[in-house]
C-alpha cells in the first residue's frame, strides 16, 4: 500500500495542477511559465543526483575505482533514450510553433500532450526504480528517501499540469477537455513506475543501472527542454532564481527524509 500510494503522488500532483483550468480565467504569462519551468528544472536536477546518481553509485561500492562504471553506463543509456523517443514521437513544446520529431498530421492540442507525457517518461520511472530499490531491501534507499522523490516530483508535476491545461483552453479546448489533457499526460508517470518497479525486482543487480538510466532520462529533459524555456526572452534570471529554488526544495526533502 505504501508503494502505491507513492507511486500515485506524482499523477495526483499533475491532476491537481491540471485542475487550476477550472479556477484561473486567464492564461499563463510568459515570466509565469519561464519561473515554473526553472522550478521544475532545480527539482529534477537534484532528484537525478541525490536520489538517483548518487545511491547507484554506492551500490556499486564493491567494484572499487570502477563503482562510477553502472552509473555512467545508465546515465547514457537514459540520455541515449531520451533521444531516440524525440525523433520517434512527434511533439510540439508548449510555446513553440515548430513541432519535433516526424512529421505528422496530429493537432497541436494532441502533440502539445505528447511533448509533456515525453516529459514524465523518466520521472514515472525514476519512482519506479527507487520503490523498487526500497522494496528489495536496500539499506541506501529507505522508505522516506523514495517518498521524498515522490514528493518532489509531485510538488514540480502541479504547475506543469497548469502549464499543459491552461494552454489547451487558450488553444479554444473546452475546461474539461483541458483537464483531460493535462491529466493524460501525467498518465505515464504511474504506469512507467510500475513498469519500472516490476523490470528492476526482477534484475535488483541491475539496480545501479535502472537508477541511473533514470537520471540520464530526466537530465535530457532538463537540459533539451526546461533549460531552453526558462531562459527565454526578458528576464530571464527569473528562470534561474526559480531553478534554485526547485534545486533546494528537492535537495532539502531528500536529505530530510532520506
Amino acid at each position: 500500500m505504501e508503494t502505491f500510494i507513492g507511486i500515485m503522488i506524482p499523477f495526483l500532483g499533475t491532476a491537481l495542477g491540471s485542475a487550476c483550468v477550472f479556477f484561473m480565467k486567464k492564461s499563463l504569462g510568459d515570466l509565469v511559465q519561464r519561473a515554473l519551468a526553472g522550478f521544475a528544472a532545480g527539482v529534477m536536477v537534484a532528484a537525478s543526483i541525490w536520489s538517483l546518481l548518487i545511491p547507484a553509485i554506492e551500490q556499486s561500492e564493491d567494484m572499487g575505482k570502477l563503482s562510477f562504471l553502472p552509473a555512467f553506463i545508465g546515465f547514457w543509456s537514459g540520455v541515449l533514450f531520451l533521444l531516440l523517443l524525440d525523433h520517434l514521437i512527434p511533439h510540439l513544446h508548449v510555446g513553440s510553433e515548430q513541432a519535433e520529431g516526424p512529421k505528422s498530421k496530429l493537432g497541436r492540442t494532441t502533440m502539445m500532450v505528447l511533448a509533456v507525457t515525453l516529459h514524465n517518461i523518466p520521472e514515472g520511472m525514476a519512482v519506479g526504480v527507487v520503490y523498487a530499490g526500497f522494496l528489495s531491501g536496500n539499506t541506501q534507499i529507505t522508505a522516506a528517501s523514495a517518498l521524498a522523490l515522490s514528493l518532489g516530483i509531485a510538488i514540480q508535476n502541479f504547475p506543469e499540469g497548469a502549464i499543459i491545461s491552461m494552454p489547451l483552453r487558450a488553444e479554444g479546448e473546452r475546461k474539461s477537455r483541458a483537464f483531460l489533457g493535462g491529466v493524460l499526460s501525467g498518465v505515464v508517470e504511474p504506469i512507467g513506475a510500475v513498469l519500472t518497479l516490476l523490470a528492476a525486482q526482477l534484475v535488483i543487480p541491475a539496480l545501479p543501472y535502472f537508477l541511473s538510466f533514470a537520471a540520464g532520462a530526466m537530465l535530457y529533459v532538463v537540459v533539451e527542454e526546461l533549460i531552453p524555456e526558462m531562459s527565454q526572452g526578458k528576464h530571464s534570471n527569473i528562470g534561474t532564481i526559480f531553478f534554485a529554488a526547485g534545486f533546494s526544495v528537492m535537495m532539502t526533502l531528500d536529505v530530510a527524509l532520506g
